[in-house]
């Protein structure tokens, strides 16, 4: 099947070799170990996870096996799914950046497993280069820090538009996610989803609401979880 990593196809009806089957796991395990490599490097500043960084050194290599083992027979092709359909997979849900390298790296284990073997390190050098580069320029990254701001108001004062001037001053974007009365109506809770601006004093931020509020209860959640709302 693995003839030379040069072919544009791989024989479907060929058995295995040990020089193919090496070549093409050799292939696969460095492969996996750039990708993992890339993986820690861009991912300094979130604790990257060890478990994770060894599961994309080990999946093209298994990828690989499988797709070795498979070949064209169907009569495999269903018994490995067979098999694979009993074992369940529990583990925290990651982000779509995890998601994407795992698709990744199954990607390169099928290319390496069919013996395209050049083009397995073709697709890895681009898309690790491709993934160096939008890490570094902070593509899509979003200046200022998330928060969660509770406002308590009295009954008399418009909310619609009271604090939209203090809101621009500090704030990159806000949005009021929630209204809710307290004390039998006499107060209104407000609940903005904003993200403060890199240089934003977050004390300054809130004297300023304090003072179109009354002075009433204003609570700041810093880097609060997407269901607190």
């Amino acid at each position: 099947m693995l003839d030379s990593i040069f072919s544009t196809a791989a024989s479907v009806d060929s058995t295995i070799t040990i020089n193919g089957l090496l070549a093409a796991l050799g292939t696969a395990l460095i492969l996996g170990i750039a990708i993992s490599l890339v993986y820690t490097k861009t991912n300094k500043g979130k604790s990257p996870s060890q478990s994770f960084a060894l599961t994309l050194v080990m999946l093209p290599a298994v990828v690989t096996i499988i797709i070795l083992l498979v070949g064209s027979n169907v009569a495999r092709a269903f018994s490995l799914a067979g098999a694979f359909s009993i074992i369940r997979f529990r583990s925290a849900p990651g982000d779509a950046k995890d998601i994407t390298y795992v698709l990744f790296t199954m990607a390169v284990g099928l290319a390496a497993g069919m013996g395209y073997l050049l083009y397995a390190a073709i697709i890895t050098a681009a898309l690790c280069a491709v993934m160096i580069v939008l890490e570094f320029t902070k593509f899509g990254l979003i200046t200022g820090t998330g928060k969660i701001l509770k406002i308590t108001i009295p009954e008399n004062l418009d909310y619609q538009n009271a604090f939209d001037t203090v809101f621009q001053k500090y704030t990159s974007n806000f949005r009021l996610c929630r209204v809710k009365t307290a004390d039998l109506g006499s107060l209104y809770e407000l609940t903005y989803s904003v993200t403060t601006k890199s240089e934003t004093n977050d004390k300054d931020f809130i004297d300023e609401l304090r003072c179109r509020n009354g002075n009433l209860n204003i609570t700041l959640v810093l880097d609060a979880p997407s269901g607190e709302l």
